[in-house]
């Protein structure tokens, strides 16, 4: 049976909790605002991490899952209406509005990603845009045949942030550039190549997951004598993934990321950004260089979502690309705070919200083509979108870059 926490069934996230044949208890977080394919709020971050800060320090509970409501989507990304109304003309840069909405959201994405227990992503529908964040900083990450994600942002004007940047630098053969610049819509498959899930189980499985976890041995928890703190050494992770890796494997669409990664691999190494979008504006020189990768429907849609999309964006995407090679996931979510709130004081943003969702036309007027981003004029542009908004000791993720920031104290 399920144990209610807190909350009426109309709030935006559920928490319940599932008690093991054991004893201990496994905490449910259920995204809950299906008409909105769960799209993420201030509220929903708030919530989420209270509920995380509670959990953690209940002995009881030994695992987490997070999974969203209704039958059609994890979560479609950010509820952006309330930060479109406050990207006014007179907003102050940094935009008071921008700063809580951003704040908030990868504020939780740094506690999900240094989470002392195993969190579990039931990863089953559409993920987009600040869903991806939220499975990036989840442990166990299960897809189904009808998970389907991306990182549309460059049909908005925004860039593919929601720790964005660090996840898409870690995937093979910069498939994760090609999926930021053009906001190719993956699969289950696709996920599992490119270090985004674990384990492939079909969408009618989750009692039967459920019913793993539960009969898990979670006892021999108190009988270890295993101190580690790496949480993939952590008795609890092992816990979990042996239940979930005994969930019968289940036969996923093929993942077109594996079929054409050397096409994509040669696209993106094929220069500066410059001689990328080269070969994305013709169909002639992608022919040649994949007739099959060319002549796919999955690419047609891919190439034509580029096209079509912010300029800006893609100049973001790129430079982001290349700028955190080396950084640190906190440095990372710094960084994008920088520009995502320069994002929404600059116009295409706003313009692009205002075309997709607002007016819903699909005829955004960019501000700026991509020969104009890559002048020099248009290079100092981008480059201001990097630099800190906030007067001194107003960012508001700026302790993470102390000495005693919690990704300095993880590698003590």
């Amino acid at each position: 049976m399920t144990a209610a926490i807190e909350g009426k069934p109309e709030a935006p996230v559920l928490f319940s909790t599932e008690p093991t044949d054991c004893g201990h208890l496994i905490g449910i977080m259920t995204l809950n605002t299906p008409k909105s394919l769960n799209a993420l709020s201030v509220e929903m971050c708030q919530l989420l991490s209270q509920q995380l800060e509670q959990w953690e320090s209940d002995e009881q509970v030994v695992a987490l899952l997070l999974k969203g409501s209704g039958d059609k989507a994890f979560c479609a990304g950010g509820d952006i209406r309330k930060l479109y109304d406050s990207m006014s003309i007179n907003a102050p840069l940094p935009n008071p509005y921008a700063t809580e909405f951003f704040g908030n959201e990868y504020s939780l994405y740094r506690q999900m990603h240094f989470y002392s227990k195993p969190l579990i992503l039931w990863g089953d529908g559409i993920i987009m845009g600040g869903g991806m964040g939220l499975m990036a900083g989840c442990s166990h990450r299960l897809v189904t045949e009808r998970t389907r994600f991306a990182m549309p942002e460059i049909t908005i004007g925004l860039f593919p942030d929601a720790s964005g940047s660090w996840f898409l630098q870690r995937m093979p053969a910069k498939t994760g550039l090609f999926l930021g610049l053009t906001g190719a819509m993956c699969n289950g498959s696709d996920a599992l190549l490119a270090n985004l899930a674990e384990y492939a189980v079909a969408s009618s499985d989750y009692d039967a997951i459920m019913q793993r976890l539960k009969q898990s041995n979670w006892q021999s928890l108190a009988d270890s004598t295993d101190k580690c703190h790496n949480r993939h050494h952590n008795s609890a992770y092992s816990i979990v993934s042996r239940a979930l890796a005994a969930q019968p494997v289940a036969e996923l669409p093929a993942s077109k990321l594996a079929t054409y990664w050397r096409p994509i691999q040669q696209l993106m190494n094929s220069g500066g950004l410059g001689d990328i979008d080269a070969l994305l504006q013709s169909d002639e020189a992608l022919a040649q260089l994949d007739t099959d990768f060319a002549a796919d429907s999955w690419t047609q849609r891919a190439v034509a979502t580029y096209r079509q999309g912010c300029p800006v964006t893609a100049a973001l995407t790129y430079a982001l690309y290349y700028k955190v090679t080396d950084l640190s996931l906190e440095q990372v979510l710094y960084l994008e705070t920088n520009v995502a709130v320069h994002c929404a004081a600059n116009p295409d943003f706003k313009e692009g919200v205002r075309a997709l969702l607002i007016d819903k036309d699909r005829n955004p007027q960019w501000s700026r083509s991509l020969a104009e981003c890559l002048s020099a004029e248009g290079q100092e542009y981008i480059e201001q979108h990097f630099t800190n908004p906030y007067t001194k000791g107003a960012h508001p993720l700026g302790d993470w870059l102390s000495d005693t920031a919690l990704g300095n104290e993880a590698v003590r």
